[in-house]
């Protein structure tokens, strides 16, 4: 694994929230930052798809329990996505990752690791034991474009439970907890909260750190979230789609989202956590829909849950939007029948 010290000057810099309301409202708003196009498209994998963790003959292999939507990084990883039980999975980049070399814990490829959550568990903490219990030994070779993938995996549930997962010095650090709804890069969780708490005496409405910097990015999520109301807010809902509470609350999460996104063409040499919004997500785990709001097209459009199929009988299917391909209101007809992307692989035996 690449040190931070000679990382490329391009990497992932992403922010993550969740946002948790009234009627049981959870929602999870993610931006996906990135120096150039990832070619993302949106997947339905269904129930009962064959996996491997893709890292050599010692690698797990499981069945997919759940269905889920994800939106693929270089069709070759899961980056994002929500299984059918409205668990979450993000992956963000974190430069200090070090996955250390105890090869006696199931090696599994980066790429793999969002997946292998959304397939298996249904809930954060389900999520949390399975992988305290057998702690995976994640293989992380290079992205596509030559980056080092230096990832950290967040995790949230429709009880707004939420839990962080870092490799620091070859050892995995869970952070779990309702109280940790942002997420972003470098430094560490643990830094980024002192951090935030720090900000938290100053008070937001005095003063907010502006730059565009995964810490303050942390600080300017915190803050901005917290802020939000989190019932029917008598001056806007007239103006939501259906008068509901729900577009209201997604409307507020990709309110914040875009508070914290970097513009695009922005992306600043040798600080591999600054980079332009690609595209941001809001998965709404009450509801079961997933909206998609991409940087170079200027539509959101969403993917309901209940219009899609996810028994074993299905097939995958592919919604396409690298290559400009953009949609409006409910996407869920347009996924195509396709064979599913192949995930990336490292062989640990070299």
């Amino acid at each position: 694994m690449l040190g931070a010290s000679v990382l490329p000057q391009t990497a992932l810099a992403c922010t993550r929230t969740v946002y948790v309301g009234a009627d049981n409202t959870v929602i999870t708003g993610r931006n996906m930052d990135w120096m150039e196009d990832m070619q993302t498209d949106l997947w339905v994998f269904p129930r009962g798809m064959k996996r491997t963790g893709n890292a050599g003959p010692d690698s797990p292999e499981w069945t997919a329990k759940y269905g889920s939507v994800i939106a693929s990084g270089y069709n070759t990883a899961s980056a994002d996505g929500m299984n059918e039980k409205g668990l979450v999975a993000n992956l963000l980049y974190l430069a200090e990752s070090d996955y250390g070399s105890d090869n006696s814990h199931p090696p599994m490829v980066i790429g793999m690791w969002a997946q292998y959550v959304l397939d298996n568990f249904a809930t954060v903490a389900e999520t949390v034991k399975a992988l305290q219990d057998t702690p995976l030994h994640i293989i992380a070779p290079k992205l596509p474009n030559g980056s080092a993938a230096a990832l950290h995996l967040s995790v949230s549930d429709p009880s707004g439970d939420s839990a962080i997962f870092e490799y620091v010095k070859g050892e995995l650090v869970i952070h779990h907890s309702k109280d940790y709804k942002v997420m972003t890069n470098s430094p560490v969780f643990e830094q980024q909260l002192a951090l935030n708490t720090y900000w938290d005496k100053i008070g937001g409405d005095a003063f907010l750190p502006g730059t565009n910097s995964a810490a303050d990015r942390f600080v300017r999520a915190s803050f901005l979230l917290n802020a939000t109301n989190k019932t029917i807010d008598k001056n806007f809902i007239e103006a939501v789609p259906g008068k509901t509470y729900a577009n209201q609350a997604v409307a507020q999460s990709l309110s914040v989202m875009r508070g914290v996104s970097v513009p695009l063409g922005i992306t600043t040499p040798g600080q591999p956590n600054i980079a332009s919004t690609l595209w941001r997500v809001a998965a709404d785990q009450t509801n079961l829909v997933y909206f998609f709001d991409s940087a170079t097209t200027p539509n959101t459009f969403w993917v309901d849950f209940a219009d899609l199929d996810f028994s074993e009988e299905s097939k995958p299917k592919k919604l396409a939007i690298a290559g400009g391909h953009y949609y409006s209101g409910n996407a869920a007809e347009h996924f195509e029948e396709a064979k599913p992307f192949t995930f990336m692989s490292a062989d640990t035996k070299k």
